[in-house]
């Protein structure tokens, strides 16, 4: 990890031992960042599976060979998938928000992310307009994983109505809900409600409650909350701090 960290850049590519960059990833390495021949980036597959390289072809992006633009150091090297795979879903709101949620939720380090259609969601994602939505929500985590060095992309899935939600997770569903206790041991997947919170017949679901503390927050503010503690509780920062 301490390599990844200190690396100038991490890019995704299908074949880390032979990595071929996409265009978009020779332009920001070449033209937005401007990294010079040397200069240590990581190239990971998203499953785990990264290796050492270095800036091996300096100059502008259209005159680079993706398969030239980096030169294999050292790996691959191996990093497990995380013992417990946190969920989060949340009710997307209008504009870019939720693009800057699942950006949010991928540095935090949730596992898998899912807007969900809630009967007060005021956003409805269908057809064409869904798979615009889900292929904007993707390119955020891919993006927000490099940033963040991750060795695991984020599964970012499909809109699902909140009853479909347990057949996505891999743990009970806990709602968040305003008076409840936090994060307790079993609990990995959590749905967070829209602005106008969870209708009657929602909250009939037999679920556990998961609260995020004693103030009404806005949607997008419980999910990354709610992903900070039950990521804090899986990693053990929340036991190491009380």
């Amino acid at each position: 990890m301490a390599a990844r960290r200190r690396a100038a850049a991490m890019v995704f590519v299908p074949a880390p031992a032979a990595p071929v960059l996409s265009p978009d990833d020779v332009h920001h390495l070449l033209d937005v960042l401007r990294l010079r021949v040397g200069e240590p980036v990581v190239a990971g597959d998203g499953a785990g599976t990264w290796v050492e390289c270095r800036v091996a072809r300096p100059g502008p992006a259209r005159s680079a060979d993706p398969a030239g633009v980096l030169e294999v150091v050292s790996g691959p090297w191996r990093e497990p998938a995380p013992p417990t795979a946190i969920t989060v879903a949340f009710a997307p709101t209008k504009g870019d928000r939720p693009e800057w949620v699942v950006q949010k939720l991928t540095e935090i380090g949730v596992d898998r992310i899912v807007p969900i259609m809630t009967v007060r969601s005021v956003v409805r994602w269908q057809g064409d307009r869904a798979v615009r939505a889900g292929a904007r929500l993707e390119r955020a985590a891919r993006e927000a994983a490099a940033q963040s060095r991750r060795a695991w992309l984020p599964e970012v899935l499909p809109p699902s109505p909140l009853a479909g939600l347990p057949g996505l997770a891999a743990a009970p569903v806990a709602l968040a809900e305003p008076g409840h206790p936090g994060p307790r041991p079993g609990v990995s997947a959590v749905a967070v409600g829209p602005e106008g919170g969870w209708s009657d017949d929602e909250l009939e679901h037999p679920w556990p409650r998961l609260g995020l503390g004693p103030t009404v927050l806005r949607s997008e503010t419980a999910a990354l909350v709610a992903a900070a503690l039950l990521c804090a509780t899986r990693n053990g920062i929340v036991g190491a701090l009380a």
